[in-house]
């Protein structure tokens, strides 16, 4: 592993270790689908809206030859008041990154975390603005951690590969 000297804005020197030859750049980021909801408009809006909120949260990486790879994220939120929808936000974006020199393990963390980080800020700003659009109040999707989501599903796959090695034996 080679040392480079990164320098900080602040005027601070960081040393990042990076593999010899490793490059990661992103090449485009880009809206593929939002879309928006509210099956029961009018009458919601006519209610106190005290909505409970479930976000779910996928990713997918599709490797596009040439050391180049589209990584989607997608953010549903759905909201119900009471037993109602109150809306159905959908939003996916994608990034082409290019990504050259890191072993598959390492590329695979780096697309499935890094890379995700990239995209979502205009995921979050696209779930806002949409649902503000809608004529409800502005949601800001909380930071994700993509490192503890990567483990989680890391250590799934594992448990996952060992019941069927038992169920095998």
């Amino acid at each position: 592993m080679a040392e480079q000297d990164q320098s900080i804005e602040n005027g601070n020197e960081q040393k990042v270790e990076t593999p010899e030859g490793a490059q990661l750049v992103i090449q485009s980021v880009y809206a593929k689908d939002i879309s928006f909801e509210a099956p029961n408009s009018p009458e919601v809006f006519l209610e106190q809206f005290k909505p409970s909120i479930n976000v779910n949260l996928n990713n997918q990486v599709k490797d596009l030859k040439n050391d180049s790879y589209e990584v989607e994220l997608q953010v549903t939120i759905t909201a119900k008041n009471g037993e109602k929808t109150a809306y159905i936000a959908e939003v996916k974006y994608g990034g082409v990154f290019g990504i050259k020199g890191l072993e598959d393990e390492v590329r695979s963390r780096m697309l499935r975390t890094f890379c995700c980080e990239q995209i979502l800020p205009y995921v979050r700003e696209a779930v806002s603005e949409i649902i503000a659009r809608g004529g409800f109040p502005r949601f800001t999707l909380q930071p994700i951690n993509f490192n503890a989501l990567y483990e989680q599903a890391m250590q799934q796959a594992q448990q996952q590969q060992a019941g069927q090695g038992e169920a095998n034996a």
